[in-house]
């Protein structure tokens, strides 16, 4: 295969790679900041090291990518910066964020991080990039897990009408 063999670490990325890596870093700077926010806004103490820990998954996963990314010469995307740590009492009421409406942002996310993961892990030709992605991918569908139960727990899901009576057809 001449360039694609040998340790795929040694391969070139192709532009595919180069722009999945680059908006998966840039889609989690931009939800870092969010969650960040949420964390000021939010009430409930397990929402918060939820919160806690997804923006600490991230962190890691674009500095994982960014290697990848300043090994081949591709500029990383820009950074927010952090934000300031908020007291939920001075957030007035009537602008703050409640905890249904934080967890469910959330998790759409998850869902979109799943995609995001998948996406990139299907047009890899690199197996370390695509192996990378897939261990993300697992990692968020565990914290998705994580979301789920605690959504529940909390009472936040708002589910679809549910079938309850069906019957059989044959």
């Amino acid at each position: 295969m001449g360039i694609l063999s040998g340790d795929a670490k040694d391969q070139p990325m192709h532009y595919g790679e180069v722009i999945g890596c680059w908006a998966f870093i840039g889609a989690n700077n931009g939800l870092v900041s969010a969650y960040e926010a949420f964390i000021n806004h939010a009430g409930d103490k397990d929402l918060i090291e939820y919160l806690k820990e997804s923006v600490k998954m991230m962190r890691s996963e674009s500095t994982e990518v960014g290697k990848v990314l300043i090994a081949n010469g591709v500029a990383l995307p820009p950074t927010l910066p952090e934000r300031p740590s908020a007291s939920l009492d001075d957030i007035p009421v009537g602008v703050r964020f409640m905890d249904p409406e934080i967890s469910g942002a959330v998790s759409i996310n998850v869902g979109q991080g799943l995609v995001s993961c998948s996406l990139v892990m299907g047009q890899c030709l690199r197996e370390d990039i695509a192996v990378m992605f897939g261990k993300f991918h697992m990692e968020r569908a565990k914290l998705g897990g994580k979301l789920l139960a605690l959504n529940k727990e909390k009472g936040w899901i708002i589910p679809p009408p549910l079938q309850t009576n069906f019957s059989s057809k044959e």
